[in-house]
């Protein structure tokens, strides 16, 4: 935990917060921290700051909390067919620590339905390893998440409306291609879509090429969906940091 957050509803209205279970241990067994002791903290969503501690207990710790500054902002949207349950689970807290704004888990036609009934769609099985990721990266900002289950119809009815941006990425396995950035990369917010294990299928390739979404390449090894996403968020991350867009470098760098 780089930083430590908490839910709006733990703050109280003196601008205490009171941590437990795994926040104290971590506080008090890794951070080895004690009265007195100032720690990074965070509202989830929300501004970033200090928490000095006023009190600890053997299951409590007592933060006197400011909060003064905006947190980094995601810089980049997620379109992924969903994966297999085991490895949506290990995703969650690593696109949240990569900087990921909205993920949409798309149906597509190498995805399995059962992959649908999963718990790790729900928002109370996500949401703590989205927060255990957002800590890991010292931002507040979690990913917001949608489920979409018809493929063409997300594209033709709200595609445009969600992610207006008119930077489209579609990863897929073949001859490595370079990433074209647009003019104005510090001001436009990349839209990237995953697909399944083995790619889209060409038929799903032509729809998205149609609706704007230019092929990115890491080459022709067939990746793993978790391991797919982190490359690509990696190579794009950097590929934008290197022409200086201010708002991808504060989220690419790793601890």
């Amino acid at each position: 935990m780089n930083r430590i957050l908490f839910e709006r509803s733990e703050r109280r209205a003196d601008g205490t917060v009171v941590l437990s279970g795994v926040r104290a241990a971590h506080i008090r067994d890794v951070l080895h921290a004690d009265v007195g002791s100032v720690l990074k903290v965070g509202e989830i969503d929300g501004l970033v700051g200090t928490g000095r501690i006023c009190e600890q207990t053997a299951d409590a710790v007592h933060l006197a909390v400011t909060l003064d500054m905006p947190s980094p902002a995601p810089w980049v949207d997620l379109l992924l067919a969903v994966p297999r349950p085991k490895a949506l689970k290990r995703l969650w807290p690593q696109l949240a620590t990569l900087g990921v704004g909205r993920i949409v888990l798309l149906n597509a036609a190498r995805v399995e339905s059962v992959y649908f009934g999963t718990q790790w769609i729900q928002d109370e099985h996500a949401r703590p390893l989205l927060i255990e990721g957002a800590m890991q990266a010292g931002t507040t900002h979690l990913p917001t998440l949608l489920v979409r289950r018809r493929f063409r119809w997300f594209l033709e009815d709200e595609l445009d409306a969600l992610f207006p941006t008119p930077w489209r990425l579609m990863a897929h396995p073949g001859p490595v291609t370079p990433i074209t950035l647009p003019p104005d990369v510090n001001n436009v917010r990349p839209l990237l879509a995953v697909g399944p294990e083995g790619g889209w299928t060409p038929h799903e390739c032509e729809l998205l090429v149609d609706r704007g979404f230019q092929p990115l390449s890491l080459g022709t090894r067939i990746l793993r969906s978790d391991t797919a996403c982190v490359a690509l968020l990696a190579v794009l991350g950097h590929a934008c940091s290197a022409h200086h867009a201010p708002h991808v470098v504060r989220q690419t760098s790793f601890q």
